[in-house]
Order: C-alpha cells, then sequence, then structure tokens
C-alpha cells in the first residue's frame, strides 16, 4: 500500500499511511453508527419498555418519534461540532463526538422501564437520543473530510466511499449483536430484559474506536492551512451569511442529501419496520434477512464510490434516486407476496373496505393517549383493524352513518356508542371484534407471517435490490460534498445540509410513514413521501447540482 506521501500531491505532508487513515476513521464511525442503530432495530421492543402507557399503534409510532428524536438535532450538532471542527481541527473534535455517542448509548442500557418509573422513563430516553444525535451531527462530516483531505483527487469517491460504508455495517454490526443475544437468551428474555444487552455492549465499543482515534494525526490539508494562518475566524457566518456559499448548501441539500437520505432510510429502516409491522413477520427473521442483504448490498458502496471517480458523482445519485421513484411501488408489493403471502392473497381476494363519514373518524394516532378510539362507531373499526396491521380502503358514507367494514363481500356493522355505555359498550364491541376476527381469519388473513412459507431467496433479493439504490445515492455523496466546499468552512457547510436531510427528511421518514398508513389504512401508503422526495431531488439536482469530481479541494 502507497504511503500518503507516495499517492498526494507534494505539499501534503502526512505522516501515516492512506490505509490507517481510511481504516482508523471508518472503524471510529462504524461503533457510532452501531450505538445510534440500535434504537431502530429495537424500536419495537422499545415501544413496548418505554410507551406502554398508551394504545399499541400510537405506541409504536412514539417509538419511532423518539427514534427521530436523535434526527432531529443532528443539524444542531452539525452546526456546534463544525464550526470547532474548522476552528480546532479534524481529529479532537470526533473524538468528543464519540465520547458523547458512547456515553449515552450505554445508558440507555440501563434506563428503567414505564413500568418503573412512569413517564420519566421515556423522557430520559429521548433525552440520550438527543445526546446522541448532537454527537452524530459532529461525527460524520469529520470522518468524511478527515479521509477526503487526505486522498488524491482522482481517488476521492474511492477513499470516502468507505466512510459511506460505515452507517450499513454499523447497522450490520448492531444486526448481529441483536441476533446473538436473542438466539442466546432465548426470546422471551430478550424482550424481558436481553435488549439491554446490546446498549451495555456498546461501553466496550467506545473504549475500542477512542483507542483507535488517538492512533491518527490531524488532516494535512487543515494542518497546511493553520500553519499559514488562513482557518476561519467565523465558519458560521462564511458558510451561511454569504450568499456564494449558501446557495450551495440549499443546492447540496434539495438536489442531492434529501433524496438520498429517504431512500437510505426506505432501504434499510423502513423496509425493516415494514417487514415486522405490517406484515407481521417476527423480529428475528426480519434481522436476520436484513443482515443478508446488507452483507450482500454493503461492497456496491465502495463500487460506486470507485466509479463516481470515473463518470462523476451526480449522474450516479440521480439515477438512484430515479430508479427508487420507478420501482418502490413494485418492490414492496412484491415483499408482501413473498414475505407473508397468505396476507398478500387475503388482501387481493376478500379486500377490506371501511364505510364511513371522514368527518366522523379520528386520526388513528393519540399524542397524549388518552382516546381509547370507543367513542365513534369509525374509530373502534379502524383501530381493531390498525392493531391487527388489516390494510383496508374507506368508502364515503353520509354524515353520521354508523360504521361498516366489508371484508370481501360480508358487511359486519360496527357499535354505535351513542347506543350503549359502560359494561354494554364494552360487550359489544367485543363482540364486534370477535366476529370481524373471525371473518378475516375465514378470509385467509394470518395473525402472523408463516414462517415456513416465507419465500426467503425472494425477500433477500428485494431487500438487496433496496440496498443496492441505497449505495447508488450514499456511494459518492460524501465525495460530492466535499468538494462543493472551501477547505476553511468545509467540516461547517457540509455538515449542515447532510444532517438537516439524514435527520430531517431521513429520520422522519419511519414516523411519517407510518403515520400516514395509520391516517389512511393503506399498508403502502407511505411510500408516497419517499418517492415525493426522492423525485424533488431528481428535479433540482438535474437543474441546479454542479459536477464535482477531480476538483482540487486543497484550497
Amino acid at each position: 500500500m502507497a504511503t500518503t506521501d507516495d499517492m498526494l500531491p507534494k505539499h501534503h505532508k502526512a505522516t501515516q499511511s492512506e490505509k490507517l487513515v481510511i481504516t482508523a476513521s471508518s472503524l471510529g464511525t462504524v461503533f457510532e453508527w452501531y450505538d445510534f442503530y440500535l434504537y431502530g432495530l429495537l424500536a419495537t421492543i422499545i415501544s413496548a419498555q418505554f410507551f406502554s402507557g398508551v394504545n399499541e399503534t400510537t405506541g409504536f409510532i412514539f417509538a419511532l418519534a423518539a427514534f427521530a428524536a436523535g434526527f432531529a438535532v443532528r443539524p444542531f450538532g452539525a452546526l456546534v461540532f463544525g464550526r470547532i471542527g474548522d476552528l480546532v481541527g479534524r481529529k479532537n473534535t470526533f473524538l468528543v463526538t464519540m465520547g458523547l455517542m458512547g456515553f449515552a448509548t450505554f445508558v440507555v442500557g440501563l434506563l428503567p422501564s414505564y413500568a418503573t418509573i412512569g413517564v420519566a422513563a421515556p423522557v430520559l430516553l429521548i433525552l440520550m437520543r438527543l445526546i446522541q444525535g448532537l454527537a452524530l451531527g459532529g461525527e460524520y462530516g469529520g470522518a468524511a473530510t478527515y479521509v477526503a483531505e487526505h486522498a488524491p483527487n482522482n481517488k476521492r469517491g474511492l477513499y470516502t466511499s468507505f466512510i459511506q460504508t460505515t452507517a450499513t455495517l454499523g447497522l450490520f454490526a448492531a444486526l448481529l449483536v441483536v441476533i446473538g443475544t436473542r438466539t442466546i437468551v432465548g426470546e422471551a428474555a430478550f424482550k424481558d430484559w436481553g435488549w439491554r444487552v446490546p446498549f451495555l455492549v456498546s461501553i466496550i465499543l467506545l473504549g475500542v474506536s477512542l483507542w483507535i482515534r488517538m492512533q491518527l494525526e490531524e488532516s494535512p490539508v487543515f494542518k497546511k492551512m493553520k500553519e499559514e494562518g488562513k482557518t476561519s475566524k467565523a465558519p458560521l457566518t462564511e458558510a451561511f451569511g454569504k450568499w456564494g456559499n449558501l446557495k450551495f448548501v440549499l443546492i447540496a441539500l434539495l438536489g442531492a442529501v434529501a433524496g438520498q437520505a429517504v431512500v437510505w432510510y426506505t432501504g434499510q429502516f423502513y423496509a425493516m419496520f415494514f417487514l415486522e409491522k405490517m406484515l407481521m413477520v417476527d423480529g428475528a427473521t426480519t434481522n436476520i434477512l436484513i443482515a443478508i442483504a446488507l452483507a450482500i448490498g454493503t461492497p456496491f458502496f465502495i463500487f460506486f464510490g470507485w466509479l463516481s471517480d470515473k463518470v462523476g458523482r451526480k449522474p450516479i445519485i440521480m439515477a438512484g434516486c430515479a430508479l427508487a421513484v420507478l420501482t418502490y411501488f413494485p418492490a414492496f408489493h412484491a415483499l408482501s407476496s413473498a414475505a407473508n403471502p397468505a396476507l398478500a392473497r387475503a388482501a387481493a381476494t376478500a379486500p377490506v373496505t371501511v364505510v364511513t363519514n371522514d368527518a366522523d373518524c379520528s386520526l388513528q394516532f393519540d399524542p397524549v393517549g388518552g382516546n381509547k378510539f370507543d367513542s365513534k362507531s369509525c374509530d373502534i373499526a379502524k383501530a381493531f383493524l390498525a392493531k391487527n396491521a388489516i390494510s383496508y380502503s374507506s368508502i364515503e358514507a353520509p354524515v353520521g352513518a354508523i360504521a361498516q367494514v366489508k371484508v370481501g363481500d360480508v358487511t359486519f356493522t360496527a357499535p354505535d356508542p351513542a347506543q350503549v355505555t359502560g359494561a354494554e359498550r364494552k360487550a359489544a364491541i367485543t363482540a364486534f371484534q370477535g366476529e370481524l376476527k373471525a371473518a378475516l381469519t375465514a378470509a385467509g388473513y394470518p395473525s402472523k407471517a408463516d414462517p415456513a412459507a416465507i419465500n426467503k431467496p425472494v425477500v433477500v433479493a428485494i431487500l438487496t435490490w433496496l440496498v443496492l439504490l441505497v449505495t447508488m445515492v450514499y456511494g459518492p455523496i460524501a465525495a460530492m460534498l466535499v468538494e462543493l466546499f472551501p477547505t476553511k468552512i468545509r467540516y461547517t457547510s457540509m455538515s449542515l445540509p447532510y444532517h438537516i436531510g439524514n435527520g430531517w427528511f431521513g429520520g422522519f421518514l419511519p414516523t411519517t410513514a407510518f403515520a400516514m398508513v395509520a391516517a389512511t389504512g393503506d399498508i403502502y401508503y407511505g411510500l408516497w413521501y419517499p418517492i415525493v422526495v426522492a423525485g424533488l431531488t431528481l428535479v433540482v439536482g438535474l437543474l441546479f447540482l454542479p459536477e464535482t469530481f477531480r476538483k482540487n479541494i486543497d484550497d
């Protein structure tokens, strides 16, 4: 392996090999992503542990909202740590972010549940997620900038693509630890206390990560700039207070990162939640199928990073967004047929329809946990269907009409809460739910996916396709972001659009998409969110995003 001095322009005077730079930066970032994504993998269990004070549908959306809370503050972490990175240096900044991440993750493994301390449990959980989000907001920009500033101009896409693998590798590592713990302690014990083990193990990873990062020296480009007294005195003002740079921040956000983010989170998180929550595949099987797809797809981050050095960053990112827009609906329909064929068959032969007036219905999401969804006939019907992950369509009825549920050609009328109260209402609802459940079972709707009926090769193939789309949009983007901005404000300038895109557009995707599903009853309706955002990025990117590959970034 050639040394940094052999491969970089002569004015770069690095003291360690490029291999050490890439390996140390990437491994440290892998461990940070491991910490951050454990929560996403365990959202269903965390919902039961920390949000048991509300109904099941709301609890799951709350768990996803707490997952998203870590993303919400990422742009603020980008501003804080991006500024420090441009003032003080790349290396020391991401040592601090790593310490914060490791601390917050370890504490999550120690938190008491809702049953133990009540509402304080979710409050503490969200606080830890916020610390994680702030830390991650400063980590990615530092690692990507650090590696890019060591890379030769014609290999920057290849070198930074190793940083791009870290999010997926971190998720993969978390999957392996979760699968291993589940296997060792058993599913019942895992749901009770075993879920804490992957969080507690992170303290070991923190020690390893810090030791690895301590071996690194400062970026040669930043050192040279600092020696010459050319560092920015006010990175935030220069990055966002001047239109010449701000316009590229906006173009990077809307013309590249927003689409990249929704494709990333659809392919690697929404697909996982969709399998487990909508298609009722058990958690262990879901984890294994996702892990296999990630193992197959991850090398393509490197491939598309390398390819972007040959053909440019923009064509690959735009192609990934376009393919996502075109294939998401057929891909997820195919996923349903392969993962839970009985459910897909039942939905096709005996579709469920709710006949009601929408004005009489509540949104099937209760932020304060006070709605039992039993005061309106429409709510009684829709809440039962939502709880059982039954996809349905709606037919408008006259105002005041009592809601009806049709399972194929069979019609069931929901109880009218205005006519029954107290124990009589409860008995009527129980009877209605029993009759509806029996009809759904007779029509072939399963209570969960049959493991023996899952077409695992097809499921893995579909998941791998979704991961390949991720690698197309994500593999080249670090190099592109680095190349868009000047050295003295690079850490700040690239971090903000990246973390607004991935923290807000991407991080809120599972919560938003599942809220859309809850509102409409259509399990595929949430896909409109990533499709619209990826389509927006495609248009803005084609019109305004400049090509940056082979650009000299030393100035």
